[in-house]
């Protein structure tokens, strides 16, 4: 077994999760996990492990109850400039834009991950059974519709304990978040908000989170100057595999 990647990666100092028993522990419920203490999981990637100036554009596509489709705005203008990025992919999503994630999958520098089935608002207060299923019915689905496999898992709304880590890497992923959060999903940043926040807080190795399913209200507008601006100061745009090793 590789040696953990706590031992790659910075201290995950912005990742408010509360913490559960041991791996194989009873499953936590809704109250418990709300009123534990805030602790974070140690292998949780959320940077890049490397000083080089690089950056991850990565992109949530997800589903829970409303059918969302794919935000073309965004994935037309990194197609078109042979831009590396990831999509975190729900399983919902990708059987509902399936000719959309398909021509995605035929671009090698496309790299389509998993992020559940459907979207649950906090996985800390599934029980055990209910997390595996969320992540293997995803898998199975984007499988079906890419022919990916998928390696990479991000938590719905960052929402993780060590229990829940564990489980998802007895699977074979490997957990990957972010250093700080674009927000994206909020109407009231607005695009210049948007590129001023990402050209200032943007650091070597960092992995930026937008959305991609219609509710990153500004992304799409914003893109083009983040590319910009980002470029200008010297980053390269990479991709994840390239940089974190498979378990």
């Amino acid at each position: 077994m590789r040696a953990p990647l706590s031992s790659l990666i910075a201290p995950l100092a912005l990742l408010l999760l509360a913490p559960a028993g041991a791996p194989g522990a009873a499953p936590v419920n809704a109250a418990a996990a709300a009123a534990a203490p805030a602790a974070a999981p140690l292998d949780i990637v959320t940077r890049l492990p490397t000083r080089e100036k690089v950056v991850v554009l990565s992109f949530d596509a997800c589903e829970a109850v409303e059918r969302m489709s794919l935000d073309r705005s965004i994935t037309d203008l990194l197609v078109a400039r042979s831009i590396p990025f990831t999509v975190f992919v729900g399983g919902r999503f990708a059987r509902d834009n399936a000719t959309a994630l398909r021509e995605l999958a035929s671009h090698r520098f496309v790299d389509l991950e998993n992020h559940t089935w459907s979207h649950p608002r906090d996985m800390r207060t599934l029980e055990d059974e209910r997390v595996r299923s969320e992540v293997l019915r995803a898998a199975a689905m984007i499988r079906e519709v890419s022919g990916r496999k998928t390696r990479f898992f991000r938590f719905p709304g960052g929402n993780a304990d060590e229990r829940t880590v564990a489980l998802v890497e007895s699977l074979g992923y490997t957990v990957v978040h972010w250093r700080w959060p674009e927000g994206d999903p909020d109407p009231a940043i607005d695009a210049a908000a948007l590129v001023k926040q990402t050209l200032e807080r943007t650091r070597a190795g960092d992995i930026l989170i937008f959305h991609v399913n219609g509710r990153g209200w500004h992304t799409g507008e914003a893109l083009p100057a983040i590319l910009e601006g980002l470029a200008a100061k010297g980053f390269r745009f990479v991709s994840l595999p390239d940089y974190l090793p498979a378990r």
